[in-house]
């Protein structure tokens, strides 16, 4: 068998790292263990579709994360893989974010202060003892129809 008549052998696939450990190492995510829960609860999008921890990412994916409160999530692109996790400005070499996902994100700065705050929408926190002492009273009095079955 001649050289000339083999088949050319498979392009070898272009070199992966799980989700979680890119989400550390890009500093993303303080630890793996907060990076794969995050994916886990579904707050993490590769390439428009859902991930596990252990889905690999290669350079070119387009990653959805929501991180903290904020409703915007970021979109980036991955660019390289890194197997430590280093400095700041090495992290940021490993993905670009795009120019709509940082519109986006200043949108939401100059809005967020018009938001409103949860703890200024709540007209009572929790009962005293005074009140819950007056919900039992009245709870005790109360007639319902369901207790004439």
């Amino acid at each position: 068998m001649s050289s000339k008549s083999r088949p050319p052998a498979p392009p070898a696939p272009m070199p992966g790292q799980r989700l979680d450990k890119w989400l550390w190492a890009a500093r993303f995510f303080k630890t793996r263990t907060l990076a794969g829960d995050e994916i886990e609860r579904g707050r993490v999008l590769v390439n428009a579709q859902h991930a596990k921890p252990s889905r690999e990412v290669r350079p070119g994916d387009r990653l959805s994360l929501r991180q903290g409160n904020s409703p915007v999530p970021r979109e980036v692109q991955v660019l390289g893989l890194s197997e430590a996790r280093g400095p700041a400005p090495q992290a940021q070499r490993l993905y670009a974010e795009t120019p709509e996902s940082i519109a986006a994100q200043a949108e939401w700065q100059v809005r967020r202060p018009y938001a409103v705050d949860p703890a200024v929408a709540m007209e009572q926190g929790r009962p005293t003892k005074a009140d819950r002492r007056q919900l039992v009273e009245w709870q005790r009095w109360s007639a319902s129809l369901d207790d004439e079955a």
